[in-house]
């Protein structure tokens, strides 16, 4: 029981270092393709992709191999610093609130000011009006009615929208959102490149 143990720990171990993440940067880094490392590690295109797919382990003398293609000893090969995989998911209490009151977004991965896609979540309150002053900034922008109704103006156009209904127009349009229901509207909307 006890072998077993300190066998799942050494796996363990072994797993925790991401030897085909560290292996796809450096091979990028040097600007090589597979095909280029396998070629001067003398090994198989294939191989390259499994061992950076972590489909395959490669032996000690295989790692050898590439480390001395790509010019790295074992040390500098095991501390190159991967970059951060950029995150994915967001919970609903992790979105970023830009404004409170009778109108409240909240945007999606709001860690990430390069983005070039901006994702909100919009509540309005009854009466909730992003102001007589209409909107304008480069760009588009479009949106989704979740819940409630909202009257949304742009330009000399007008529209009462409810659940299900959407919107989409070029944002140097002057435009105007306004809750003309009884309860809380909800829309989730995008705009290239982002405003906020």
């Amino acid at each position: 029981m006890a072998r077993r143990k300190r066998a799942k720990s050494a796996e363990a171990g072994r797993t925790a270092i991401d030897v085909g993440a560290r292996l796809k940067a450096q091979r990028i880094k040097s600007g090589l393709t597979q095909r280029d490392l396998a070629s001067k590690a003398g090994v198989t295109n294939g191989m390259i992709s499994m061992i950076e797919q972590n489909k395959h382990s490669p032996s000690v003398a295989t790692l050898n191999r590439l480390t001395d293609a790509l010019g790295l000893s074992f040390a500098e090969f095991f501390s190159i610093e991967l970059p951060e995989m950029p995150r994915v998911f967001y919970m609903k209490d992790e979105l970023v609130a830009l404004t409170e009151g009778k109108v409240r977004f909240a945007v999606v991965a709001g860690e990430r000011p390069e983005k070039a896609l901006q994702i909100l979540h919009e509540v309005y309150a009854p009466g909730g009006d992003t102001g007589v002053t209409m909107l304008t900034h480069r760009g588009e922008e479009g949106g989704l009615v979740i819940a409630g109704e909202v009257e949304v103006t742009v330009g000399d156009q007008r529209r009462v929208l409810g659940p299900g209904d959407a919107y989409y127009f070029e944002s140097m349009t002057p435009h105007r959102f306004r809750n003309v229901g009884k309860s809380a509207a909800i829309i989730v909307s995008a705009c290239t490149p982002p405003f906020m």
